[in-house]
């Protein structure tokens, strides 16, 4: 199922380290990179699509957990994924769709990444 998340500026270093406890590893610290997506108001968003298996949901949703590939000197920020989790918004397929926002980290599942980001109301920055 494709995930796309939209996350806000001030959410990406929480966002790259609950990216890298729910993923693979280091690499995925970069997950939510350049601010390429632009709200009505002009708040700047990093924005990720990816495949993932129905249980990276319930994963996203859970109590987290370090990694086994984890060890001191610690990569990751445990404190800042918990931040990120707490902010984090999923679209259930149900209810209104949710909106980007500058405080929450979106997402939307089963939407293509483009529809989805288009969704939550973000607009490409212009180059």
């Amino acid at each position: 199922m494709r995930i796309t998340v939209a996350c806000p500026d001030a959410l990406r270093v929480d966002a790259n380290n609950l990216a890298m406890v729910l993923a693979f590893g280091p690499p995925d610290e970069l997950t939510y990179g350049a601010l390429n997506w632009t709200d009505a108001n002009g708040n700047l968003y990093a924005a990720a699509s990816f495949e993932a298996g129905p249980e990276f949901l319930g994963a996203a949703q859970s109590a987290l957990a370090r990694p086994a590939w984890d060890v001191e000197p610690y990569t990751i920020s445990m404190a800042a994924a918990g931040r990120a989790q707490a902010a984090l918004v999923l679209w259930n397929g149900e209810d209104d769709m949710p909106q980007a926002m500058p405080a929450a980290l979106t997402a939307i599942a089963g939407m293509g990444g483009l529809a989805a980001l288009a969704a939550m109301g973000l607009m490409r920055v212009a180059p």
